[in-house]
C-alpha cells in the first residue's frame, strides 16, 4: 500500500511516521525534478539507513543540490511543525541534519537548527504517486541496493578486495604518522580511539595527545610496585580526562571508597595540567560497561601490564608468534578482567553487582586487533623493513574470523540482499569500506561489487 491510498483509507491524522519515512526511502524511484519548500532544486543519491539511537531519523543521507553534494542526517515527520513540537531547533544532535522532509509542509516556515543554520524542507505528499509502492512491510528494502543477481563467488571476492582495501588504507595513515611520531605513539592514540567507540573516539584521542605514552608511563615510576603504578597512571589518565569525582562536581564518600580516595591523593600530588572537561565525553546512551570511566581503567591496566616490554613490543611479539591458524589468539592481548574497584563499578559511586565481569571483553579486542593492531604492525613492519612482518599481518587479518555486528554492516547486508551473515572479519571490513566510500560519495556507478 502506498501513502496515497493509506491517506484516502485511513485518514491523514492517523497517517504513521513510518510510512513517511518508507516513501522517502522510495523517492530516488520518481524521475521527477524535486524541489524544496524553498525552491532548491534537489535529487537523492542516498537515502541514509535508519538511526537505532536517539537523533534523527536517517543517518548518511546524501543529495545532489546546486551547492554540490551534501552529506548528513535526514530527520522526517509527517507535519513539518513536528520540527517544533519536538522542540530540535534546540537539539545539537540535529545539526547533522542536511534536509527535513515531510509528507505535508503545515508550518510555512523552515527548519531551523541549534547552531543557527537553517535546512530546506522537502513536501513528499507533492511526489509519492500511486506508481511509488511502500514495499511490504520491509522498511529496509525500500533502500535496497540496485545490485541485484550477483553470484555469491563474485559478492564474496568482490568483499575480500574491498576488505584489503581498508586494510591498506588504515595501514597508509599509520605509515604517515610513524614519519612524524614515535612508533609506541602511535600504536598508543590507536588503541585509545578504539576504546572509545564511535561516540568517545575522539575525546579518547584528544587524551592520548594531552597525555603522550612517555610521558605517563614516566608519571607511573620505573621502579615503583604494580600497585603504585597503577594508581598513579589512572589517576593521572581520569585527572587529565576531568573525570574524578572532584572535577565533576561529586563528593567522594570517604572511608567508603577509598579507592576513590587514593586516587585523588595521587592526582593532586602532580603538577598542574590542562585538563580536558567532564562535558567533552558522552555517557547519555552509553552501555554502562563502556563508561570512559572503565576504560581508562582498563588503559590503566593494560600500561602495567606491558610496563616492562613497552606496548609496542607487545603488539609485534604477539603478532610474530601468532599461528595463521590460529589468529584469535591476538586478542588475549587486549582482554582486560576487572578487578578491584571497577569489579562491581560503572562509574564513581555507582556500584552495582552487574558490572561487567571484563573492562575490555573479546568483542572489542578483536575489533581493536583487527582496525589497530594489524593495520598498525604492517606499517611498522614495512617502516622498520620488516617486510616478513607486514605479510605476517596482512595473512592474519585475511584469516581472522568474523567480529560482533554493527548497525552499518547489518544495514548493509539487507541493501546487498545477502541472506547469510558475512563470514569473515576481512568481508566485514569490505561492507564498511564499501558503504563509506561507495555509499556515502553517491558512486553507485563506481561501485567495488559491480
Amino acid at each position: 500500500m502506498n501513502v496515497p491510498q493509506f491517506v484516502r483509507q485511513n485518514g491523514a491524522a492517523t497517517l504513521p511516521e513510518e510510512l513517511v519515512v518508507r516513501a522517502w526511502q522510495n523517492l530516488s524511484a520518481i524521475q521527477a525534478e524535486l524541489v524544496t519548500e524553498e525552491g532548491e532544486p534537489v535529487s537523492v543519491v542516498y537515502p541514509g539507513r535508519i538511526n537505532e539511537d536517539e537523533g534523527p531519523d536517517l543517518l548518511d543521507a546524501v543529495i545532489a543540490t546546486r551547492r554540490g553534494l551534501l552529506i548528513g542526517a535526514v530527520e522526517v515527520h509527517v507535519r513539518s511543525s513536528g520540527w517544533w513540537t519536538h522542540h530540535h531547533q534546540h537539539d545539537p544532535r540535529y545539526n547533522q541534519v542536511i534536509l527535513h522532509a515531510v509528507f505535508w509542509h503545515d508550518s510555512g516556515m523552515t527548519a531551523c537548527l541549534a547552531n543557527g543554520n537553517h535546512v530546506p524542507t522537502l513536501a513528499l505528499h507533492k511526489y509519492t504517486l500511486e506508481n511509488v509502492p511502500l514495499v511490504g512491510d520491509n522498511k529496509e528494502r525500500a533502500s535496497a541496493c540496485r545490485i541485484t543477481g550477483a553470484s555469491r563467488e563474485t559478492m564474496t571476492a568482490s568483499l575480500d578486495a574491498a576488505g584489503d582495501e581498508r586494510f591498506i588504507n588504515k595501514a597508509r595513515g599509520f605509515s604517515e604518522e610513524l614519519a612524524r611520531y614515535d612508533a609506541s605513539q602511535v600504536l598508543y592514540t590507536g588503541i585509545m580511539g578504539a576504546l572509545g567507540y564511535s561516540r568517545n573516539k575522539i575525546p579518547f584521542q584528544e587524551l592520548s595527545r594531552r597525555l603522550p605514552l612517555q610521558t605517563l608511563e614516566a608519571a607511573g615510576g620505573v621502579d615503583s610496585p604494580d600497585s603504585d603504578y597503577l594508581l598513579r597512571v589512572q589517576a593521572l589518565l581520569l585527572g587529565t580526562a576531568g573525570l574524578l569525582p572532584s572535577q565533576r562536581g561529586a563528593i567522594s564518600r570517604a572511608g567508603e571508597d577509598l579507592w576513590i580516595d587514593d586516587l585523588e591523593r595521587a592526582w593532586a600530588a602532580f603538577p598542574p595540567v590542562e585538563t580536558m572537561s567532564a562535558n567533552d565525553w558522552h555517557m547519555f546512551k552509553v552501555r554502562p560497561d563502556n563508561f570512559p570511566t572503565r576504560r581508562i581503567a582498563a588503559v590503566s591496566r593494560l600500561l602495567r601490564q606491558y610496563r616492562k616490554q613497552g606496548i609496542l613490543a607487545a603488539g609485534v611479539n604477539y603478532v610474530g608468534e601468532t599461528a595463521p591458524e590460529n589468529p584469535s589468539r591476538l586478542e588475549r592481548m587486549f582482554t582486560v578482567v576487572a578487578d578491584g574497584y571497577w569489579a562491581d563499578h560503572y562509574d564513581f559511586a555507582w556500584d552495582s553487582s552487574c558490572a561487567g565481569a571484563m573492562l575490555i571483553g573479546r568483542g572489542r579486542a578483536a575489533d581493536i586487533v583487527v582496525n589497530i593492531l594489524l593495520p598498525f604492525v604492517y606499517a611498522w613492519g614495512n617502516h622498520v623493513s620488516q617486510k616478513g612482518l607486514a605479510v605476517k599481518a596482512l595473512e592474519l587479518y585475511r584469516g581472522y574470523p568474523r567480529l560482533e555486528s554493527n548497525t552499518v554492516e547489518k544495514h548493509m547486508s539487507q541493501k546487498l540482499g545477502l541472506s547469510k551473515p558475512v563470514n569473515t572479519a576481512r568481508r566485514q571490513q569490505g561492507l564498511l569500506h564499501i558503504y563509506q566510500t561507495g555509499c556515502l560519495a553517491g558512486k553507485c556507478d563506481e561501485c567495488l561489487l559491480y
